[in-house]
């Protein structure tokens, strides 16, 4: 459905021949002069980049020098030495600095509140985007402060606007009030444009410190003059060249300008339903004379829009690394800096020849879990609750496929209407941290956990449980359409989430730092296993799919000559506590071959263990890997809970690709194939797992 994208860039690129005089590299998101004094132009032109790192090592946390350590890195702004200013918020709420050698300290911020003052003393909460102007002055869109604040060349903060709680008033300096802003800019003539992100608003700040509103009102979707242009939630900003504003209006799934004249117009968008659209999410974005950069969330890239109507992915897409959630990117001379909030990594993003080894991506594999003293989403917190649901089970879709995706948590059965509750401490990194209301999917992500299958904030009768955390947003016919939890609400263990929804079970799934690992990492109070997994059927296909049948003396007859054999089976487990209608899937699936002495065949000398759900996917497609046909649950479709792996397939680090059995590497004769079929806590079948066989 790429087509239900929409470029227009071409209305207007002729006002793009020169950079515009008034408009020099004042702000973060325009062109600057590098450090040997050229300036960047015609940026990625080619579509073809790659990623370096610059800073982190994938762990949420704090550590300064080299190698340095992030937390919640959004904002980033490079200055006219190459110093890379990140406003780095999670734990940390302060405003970071790495220099040329690479080393990060501290250059603004200590613990988390709302203090102005000398760079030891002075205080954030959940800093977002960052502008810089010609002199070094840093620009901050303090979010949970509801305030826009000025960081000097000396880190002396003080606050230019709001801070006194939210609001969506226009005034003077500290009289008027924002919303959770996340974005902020700066031009040459010291006027700061905000993305004041739940206003869902664009305001401008004059050099005097008066606040006006530029553009928007509710939330909404509407191009036109600024007095009737609606946005929803705009994440950031960028100016243009001409003076145009430029705006990722991110719940709307668009790009927008603001032309000087204040109209608005969008110049790129995805439809709701297109999940497979380019521009998803769109959360920073960049300016200059040539294109506009995007950072898109959903599929992890940096996508190039330029001004002839083109669009190109510099990174991400088929064949280039995807970033977890690239938040912000400024340039670096004809470069770009990137950040990838849930990596903690920051990255620059060059198109110049050679390419260096790939950097790596994602959380590191060892990165802390959340500290959950072994609660269980539902009351009581500290008592067993049975399990209905574990990681890599397949799942259908509405539209009849039974192998859409995997099931990326775990499943804790609850009444409908039962209080979800928080099984750790955390604070909301996505500004869109809610999802699918009055829908079967409705969940909330706090900092590394999703819950999901709840009313989120709202009680059995959708009264909302907690107005100042949970804002309950209403549409055009005054009805309730969703409920927003701003970046930087913080939640303790314990606190009331939701309600559970007609899925009549609480889902826990691992996001965020924590990647896509198994949930029953996370360890919870009461919970044992000790019933073995069941082994239902093996199958043995050959290259085209057709299922091997023939026998003598009790063996399955295996042809050498005819290519690899799929090996296909059908298993499933439970839990201690499981009704015995539950069907639960595995958590690793294998198979080794076996000589007619029992003693391992060669090349077999250990099972081939080749499906593990330690950590779960990101790409959908692996779904139809990893399960064959005639796989799914019965709440699409099905009529039972059927799970067949594909155990010559692979699944490793959440990582899937094709295989076989390469029985030409054996010589004829009589071998016993044993499967290896293992859940969580080490089961292993023992009934029906061994097949005799003979390779001829």
């Amino acid at each position: 459905m790429r087509s239900a994208l929409i470029l227009l860039f071409t209305t207007f690129v002729g006002g793009y021949g020169c950079t515009d005089e008034r408009h020099p590299a004042a702000s973060a998101s325009e062109p600057h002069a590098a450090a040997d004094g050229t300036v960047a132009v015609s940026r990625f032109a080619s579509g073809v980049a790659h990623l370096s790192l610059i800073a982190g090592d994938g762990v949420a946390g704090f550590l300064e020098g080299a190698p340095a350590r992030f937390s919640d890195p959004w904002g980033v702004v490079v200055a006219g030495n190459g110093r890379i200013f990140v406003a780095d918020a999670g734990d940390n709420d302060r405003i970071r600095v790495i220099d040329r050698t690479g080393r990060s300290s501290t250059f603004s911020g200590s613990v988390s509140g709302f203090v102005d003052g000398p760079a030891g003393t002075a205080r954030f909460d959940t800093p977002s985007g960052l502008a810089i102007d010609a002199a070094g002055v840093l620009y901050v869109a303090d979010t949970g402060n509801d305030a826009i604040r000025r960081v000097d060349t000396q880190g002396t903060v003080t606050t230019i606007a709001g801070g006194h709680g939210r609001g969506d008033r226009d005034g003077a300096g500290r009289d008027a009030s924002f919303n959770g802003p996340l974005g902020v800019a700066v031009n040459d003539r010291g006027d700061i444009y905000v993305a004041d992100t739940y206003n869902h608003r664009i305001r401008r700040i004059d050099a005097s410190g008066t606040v006006t509103t530029l553009a928007g009102s509710t939330p909404g979707f509407q191009d036109g003059p600024a007095a009737q242009a609606r946005f929803d939630t705009p994440c950031s900003l960028a100016l243009g060249p001409d003076g145009s504003v430029w705006v990722a209006d991110t719940r709307n799934r668009a790009i927008r300008r603001i032309a000087p004249d204040g109209t608005v117009s969008t110049i790129a968008q995805s439809a709701d339903e297109d999940y497979d659209a380019p521009l998803r999410r769109p959360l920073g974005i960049a300016a200059d004379a040539d294109a506009v950069y995007v950072t898109e969330a959903s599929h992890g890239q940096v996508l190039r829009y330029g001004y002839d109507g083109t669009l190109k992915t510099i990174i991400g897409g088929d064949s280039n690394q995807a970033l977890s959630q690239p938040a912000s990117l400024a340039f670096d001379g004809r470069q770009l800096v990137v950040t990838d909030a849930t990596a903690a990594r920051i990255y620059r993003v060059d198109d110049t020849a050679p390419s260096p080894p790939p950097a790596p991506v994602g959380p590191a594999p060892d990165a802390p879990l959340p500290v959950t003293g072994g609660r269980w989403p539902i009351a009581p917190q500290d008592a067993w609750h049975e399990i209905v649901g574990v990681p890599g089970e397949v799942r259908g879709n509405d539209r009849g496929e039974s192998r859409d995706h995997l099931h990326s948590g775990l499943d804790v059965r609850a009444d409908v209407g039962a209080e979800v509750h928080a099984i750790a401490d955390g604070k909301v990194s996505d500004p869109l941290a809610t999802w699918g209301f009055g829908k079967l999917n409705e969940g909330l992500a706090i900092d590394r956990i999703n819950y999901i299958h709840m009313r989120v904030g709202r009680n059995a009768r959708g009264q909302s449980l907690d107005p100042q955390r949970f804002v309950i947003v209403t549409g055009d016919d005054s009805k309730p359409k969703r409920v927003d939890v701003r970046r930087g609400t913080r939640f303790q263990a314990g606190d009331v989430l939701g309600t559970v929804n007609a899925m009549a079970h609480s889902h826990l799934g691992l996001t965020g730092n924590a990647g896509n690992r198994n949930a029953f990492e996370l360890g919870f109070t009461g919970f044992v296993d000790h019933v073995l997994p069941t082994i239902d059927a093996v199958e043995f296909r050959d290259a085209s799919g057709t299922v091997l049948r023939r026998k003598a003396a009790s063996r399955l007859l295996i042809p050498r000559d005819q290519g690899g054999i799929q090996i296909v089976v059908e298993a499933w487990d439970q839990v201690d506590g499981n009704q015995a209608r539950r069907r639960l899937g595995l958590y690793a699936v294998g198979y080794q071959v076996l000589a007619r002495d029992g003693t391992p065949a060669p090349g077999f000398e250990r099972p081939h263990m080749n499906i593990v759900f330690d950590s779960m996917p990101a790409d959908d497609d692996a779904t139809r890997v990893i399960y064959a046909p005639n796989s799914g649950e019965t709440v699409h479709g099905s009529i039972r809970t059927r799970f067949l792996y594909a155990v010559t397939h692979v699944l490793h680090h959440g990582e899937a690709r094709e295989g076989a059995w390469d029985v030409q590497a054996l010589p004829p004769g009589d071998y016993l194939v044993r499967i290896i079929a293992s859940d969580w806590s080490g089961n292993i079948a023992e009934r029906h797992r061994d097949v005799p066989v003979t390779l001829q």
